[in-house]
């Protein structure tokens, strides 16, 4: 199928119009109304990312810490416990279950089960902050991983325990290929949950869990323009990184 010139030119310029003016926010010095663009420019902004001053550096390490093993560990324990509810006997009470974190805003989730953490003394911490994403995370993988979980899965695994092979070497050698595409997806799409979340961090974490939406908030309360727009561009590189890989690999497939 041929592209239309027309319609690629004009979803470049729609997407690529707020990395454009995020960028000019965080060089441009002094821009007011009615200015169309910045007067002066400069980097001392993009310099405050390696400044323990700002703590944009390490918002961001943080940031990328939580929501890689926020990805790492709900990608597999949705996995697991995907193929559990598909051998239940009433796997639809399950999947139903699943969908109840779902049916709260993030926040007055955050509000519900902050009692339990100040108890297991798991407010205020990373650990708690790692916690409480996976209550949203994991049931979103073991929704994911639903439709990989078919008979046609359980029976290619019976298959390979009947020719010979362990527990083990069957997850190995037969469902992890299989279920290779799906994973990656999900550990894209895991991350991504965990990277833009902004209610469980900032309420459970009680200010001392600082991650770039965290600080991309802040800085904004500050009337901060340069450093907010900062942060925004370092919080939107990972998804676009991601983007990117994603598509050279369905391009490499087809």
């Amino acid at each position: 199928m041929r592209s239309n010139p027309f319609l690629t030119s004009a979803l470049t310029v729609l997407f690529g119009l707020p990395f454009v003016l995020l960028g000019l926010l965080a060089l441009g010095q002094y821009w007011r109304f009615p200015d169309v663009l910045p007067p002066t420019y400069s980097v001392d902004a993009l310099a405050r990312i390696v400044s323990t001053d700002s703590g944009l550096g390490n918002g961001l390490l943080l940031s990328l810490t939580i929501a890689t093993v926020v990805a790492v560990l709900s990608t597999g324990l949705g996995f697991g416990m995907a193929r559990a509810v598909a051998l239940a006997n009433h796997p639809a009470r399950w999947v139903t279950l699943s969908y109840l974190p779902y049916a709260l805003p993030p926040v007055l989730l955050a509000v519900l089960i902050q009692p339990y953490f100040i108890r297991f003394h798991l407010s205020g911490s990373l650990m708690g902050v790692v916690v409480a994403l996976m209550l949203l995370t994991v049931p979103f993988c073991t929704l994911f991983f639903r439709s990989f979980w078919s008979q046609q899965a359980i029976q290619y695994e019976q298959l390979s325990r009947t020719l010979g092979c362990s527990q083990l070497q069957a997850f190995r050698y037969v469902l992890l290929p299989l279920a290779r595409p799906l994973l990656i997806t999900c550990l894209f799409q895991s991350f991504l949950l965990a990277w833009f979340d902004f209610g469980l961090t900032n309420y459970l974490s009680v200010g001392k869990v600082r991650t770039l939406t965290v600080q991309v908030f802040l800085f904004v309360g500050e009337a901060n323009s340069r450093l907010a727009a900062v942060a925004s561009l370092l919080l939107l590189l990972p998804p676009a990184l991601l983007l990117w890989l994603n598509k050279r690999a369905i391009v490499r497939r087809l």
